[in-house]
């Protein structure tokens, strides 16, 4: 599996009459953060700044390390770089953190860009702006996994905080040996020995001043205790107030955005774009691609983009109608045409007025209707069978096929022209094991309207599910995945898909946990850097491309030669 393929939904398990909660496997609870932002102040207040960062940082320390064994021992990883950078991924489906895109590896160079810290914003609502960088369990959890996922001590460290003012959270990470023996301000807390044996020295030192002066040590009084109980009270109720605020108007946003095909990569998003501009023009549009890549539902996003969209969407399977009723059934007939045609019908054509006609499988038309088709087509205009006069038609066509019409037309079964013609605008869809980022998005859009069906809203996948899904080919692309998800739907046992609920052939996919049995050549190891970057950049090769210190074209022809090696 890789980073980008993690879900919450999937790793967290919730047993509301046993009162467990489960993630990744491992035993956790849910904390209010502004539960966690009172704990910081009264740390704060009561051992100053350097004992409470201290605290925090050690707790976020184990926090991260239990945290990467549990994703170790329960997810099959494709890489260990996938496991390192799967990281920042956990931390934002937590909600520790929003990174900024592209820039989430803190081992690099630069480090890592947080453009939102639930440390940052507990510390400047509770204890206000700070003179230096404050997210301490962040710094701790980054700390901790990654000497878990490395097998060394390796050391985060913020150098840029929002709480302090800065544009963004930086964190840095570095081997523990790489940083100086004394260690700066902002790596004091790694080092908890010098901070006890310094607070043993400070209290010393003040119970030596107090002996001098003669101070008592005080209690506080009931009044002072309940005063600032009631003060914690108040500011607890104020930011759970701005809190539920703030989530109103996120679910506000949420329910009214508009709905959009499902689609995570790069490729898919270009297609869709494509469709979106040729939507505003009434032009012809031919969307290829394999049998279940989804060309139905990208000519209905055409439809439903253009302003044809209040107009009736029909579509018919070439390949599904015999040659002696095709013609009929485009371009309709008058009675008494032929053999038990006892009434006039229009055709699709006509009944397709003001709206789009979806030509499926267009590649199957018999040539005499071909040439009907560019007839109506240039003209714009149908002529029923059994009929003289023509009719006006006002129709967008969208052609599809799995075919290469290009070969179509080579081999003498395509009209040259009506080619030209359909391939106005050609929109390709490419296939599910090219866009492998779209599998799990789909997968699980997929179970959850199965889901619905069955009466069955809950269910979700696990990660050896998951894995499983992923490693697939998909040879039947979307419609196969869609099958898949149905059955998974009807079989599972629990509101969890396990690899047992898919069908055999997707579950013979076994995830590959051993070594490889040769050593990894420097070509292996090129491959999978420049793949780990491109993926942390979020597919986007011009970023990936700078950050490797190449050229895009090269990093071009160097992803397709592993597309062509692929096994």
């Amino acid at each position: 599996m890789r980073a980008a393929d993690l879900d919450l939904s999937e790793l967290l398990d919730i047993d509301p009459h046993a009162g467990e909660v489960r993630f990744s496997g491992a035993r956790a609870i849910l904390l209010d953060v502004v539960a966690i932002g009172l704990l910081r102040r009264q740390l704060v207040e009561a051992l100053g700044l350097t004992a409470a960062s201290a605290m925090l940082t050690r707790f976020g320390f184990t926090h991260g390390y239990r945290m990467a064994e549990a994703v170790q021992s329960e997810i099959p990883w494709d890489s260990p770089a996938e496991l390192r950078d799967a990281g920042g991924r956990i931390h934002l489906l937590q909600g520790l953190l929003r990174l900024a895109p592209g820039d989430g590896d803190p081992l690099s160079p630069t480090g890592a860009r947080v453009e939102a810290s639930f440390e940052a914003e507990q510390h400047l609502l509770h204890l206000g702006p700070a003179s230096a960088p404050v997210c301490w369990i962040l710094a701790g959890i980054a700390s901790g996994y990654l000497t878990r996922t490395e097998g060394r001590p390796i050391q985060v460290v913020e150098h840029r905080c929002l709480a302090r003012g800065d544009a963004h959270c930086g964190f840095l990470a570095r081997p523990a040996e790489a940083w100086d023996a004394e260690p700066p301000a902002h790596l004091v807390p790694f080092h908890l020995d010098r901070i006890d044996a310094r607070l043993d020295g400070l209290e010393a030192s003040l119970r030596d001043v107090a002996t001098a002066l003669g101070h008592v040590q005080r209690k506080p009084r009931p009044r002072a205790a309940a005063l600032a109980c009631t003060a914690l009270a108040h500011d607890a109720h104020a930011s759970r107030d701005a809190r539920s605020a703030r989530g109103a108007r996120g679910a506000r946003g949420a329910r009214d955005a508009p709905g959009e095909l499902v689609t995570a990569s790069a490729a898919m998003h270009r297609v869709l774009a494509m469709a979106r501009r040729a939507a505003q023009v009434d032009a012809t549009v031919l969307v290829t691609g394999e049998s279940g890549a989804g060309k139905e539902r990208v000519a209905r996003l055409v439809h439903d983009a253009s302003p044809r969209a209040h107009g009736p969407f029909l579509a018919i399977n070439c390949a599904a109608i015999p040659e002696t009723l095709l013609d009929s059934e485009l371009f309709g007939h008058t009675r008494g045409a032929f053999t038990g045609a006892t009434r006039d019908r229009p055709g699709l054509f006509e009944a397709a007025q003001g709206g789009t006609l979806l030509l499926d499988e267009v590649g199957e038309l018999p040539v005499g209707v071909q040439a009907k088709l560019l007839r109506a087509l240039q003209a714009r205009e149908v002529r029923r069978l059994g009929e003289n006069r023509v009719r006006p038609v006002d129709v967008r066509l969208v052609a599809a096929t799995n075919r290469d019409l290009h070969v179509e037309v080579e081999a003498g079964r395509f009209r040259q022209d009506l080619y030209y013609r359909l391939k106005v605008i050609e929109l390709r869809i490419p296939p599910l094991r090219e866009r492998r980022e779209d599998i799990l998005p789909l997968a699980r859009a997929l179970l959850a309207q199965a889901g619905d069906r069955m009466k069955r809203p809950a269910l979700r996948l696990s990660p050896a599910a998951a894995d499983r899904l992923v490693r697939h080919r998909w040879p039947g692309n979307v419609r196969e995945l869609e099958n898949a998800m149905e059955r998974a739907a009807a079989l599972a046992e629990g509101p969890r898909v396990v690899p047992e609920d898919l069908p055999e052939e997707v579950r013979a996919h076994q995830p590959v946990l051993a070594p490889k049995p040769r050593p990894r050549t420097m070509d292996d190891m090129e491959r999978d850097h420049l793949l780990s970057v491109l993926a942390r950049c979020g597919g986007n090769q011009t970023r990936a491309a700078a950050e490797l210190g190449i050229g895009v074209s090269t990093l071009y022809r160097r992803l397709r030669a592993y597309r062509r090696d692929a096994p």
